[in-house]
C-alpha cells in the first residue's frame, strides 16, 4: 500500500489550505 503517499497528499492539502487561510486573513486586516 501507498500508505507514505497518502500521508504527503493528505499533508499537502492541509498545508494548502492553511496557507489559504492566512492569506484570507492578512487580507482582512
Amino acid at each position: 500500500m501507498n500508505l507514505f503517499y497518502v500521508i504527503g497528499a493528505v499533508a499537502a492539502v492541509g498545508l494548502l489550505a492553511y496557507l489559504a487561510v492566512a492569506l484570507l486573513n492578512a487580507e482582512e486586516l
